[in-house]
């Protein structure tokens, strides 16, 4: 049971409730995910099964990609709907290129600074125990890059307060935060009232499955991605069966010359995928990950 599955993660499940909940239906204990959901939030939970696990490394740096709504008139303290309001609700009056002209002032490099409620560390210790005990919370920002952040629309001519997004972020950013911010700028406060990862780098919500759908396939293999789609940034290689035997054994191989690529998939054939190797010197390289 090897693969990568792209879970559609329900509100109201922690992405360690799901990573539970598919060991128990698939009865495979190596089961992780490539990048953690808030609870409330909902969306694209890619997670690696059996061996996969191995290529977890691949993506501490993946970029993401979300959509949702963004609720002006107050801030919260955790800088979502799950928090509690910081102050009074005030009156807005904003227009939606007011918003869209604020949230352009976000792309690009950026130093963004994590919500007090977050897994963050202060001391070994997570910043949302320390936040729950009414306790200090001093993060340091931290460089992120926001690729995208579009402002969609904007129910405040219809007397509503929220403007939908959609956003497009590298790893480490929050979109809570960027939510939270936005009402600073803009005046009267802001929080994210609703997410919707769609993608964590190659991974679409086009291509996720429930749990309902895990749990009711004869095969749950039948829904995992093909495995040419997982890592295409990386060449891919069709070996023979002597050198499929070497790599098996960790032995290094020759594979054609990919100019300057360090890394190559090696796959048995099209659709075992068998090692990652790295390049030694010239065509000679050395399996990095042995998935068989």
């Amino acid at each position: 049971m090897d693969g990568v599955l792209i879970v559609d993660k329900p509100a109201g499940m922690t992405s360690h409730d799901v990573v539970a909940s598919v060991r128990r239906i698939l009865r495979e204990r190596s089961v992780g995910h490539l990048g953690t959901l808030d609870p409330s939030a909902t969306g694209v939970l890619p997670l690696v099964v059996g061996r996969f696990t191995r290529l977890a490394q691949f993506y501490t740096e993946a970029d993401k990609r979300y959509e949702g709504s963004i609720r002006f008139g107050f801030a919260t303290d955790t800088y979502d709907a799950e928090g509690q309001p910081t102050g009074p609700e005030q009156a807005v009056s904003l227009s939606l290129e007011s918003i869209r002209s604020a949230a352009a002032r976000f792309l690009g490099m950026i130093e963004q600074t994590p919500p007090p409620y977050s897994a963050k560390k202060i001391a070994g210790v997570p910043a949302y125990k320390l936040a729950r005990k009414n306790q200090e919370v001093k993060l340091k920002p931290k460089q992120i890059e926001i690729k995208e952040f579009e402002i969609v629309d904007w129910d405040g001519d219809w007397d509503g307060q929220n403007a939908r997004f959609k956003t497009w972020v590298s790893s480490g950013a929050y979109v809570r935060s960027l939510a939270h911010e936005l009402g600073q700028i803009l005046g009267p406060g802001a929080h994210l009232s609703s997410l919707k990862r769609t993608a964590v780098r190659e991974f679409r919500i086009e291509e996720a499955h429930n749990l309902d759908d895990l749990q009711r396939a004869a095969d749950p293999r039948d829904l995992f991605i093909h495995p040419r789609l997982v890592l295409p940034e990386i060449p891919a290689v069709t070996a023979d069966e002597m050198t499929v035997g070497k790599i098996r054994h960790g032995a290094a191989v020759n594979l054609p010359e990919f100019g300057k690529s360090l890394m190559v998939r090696t796959f048995a054939n099209q659709t075992e995928l068998i090692a990652i190797c790295r390049r030694i010197a010239g065509t000679l390289f050395q399996p990095k990950i042995v998935l068989v």
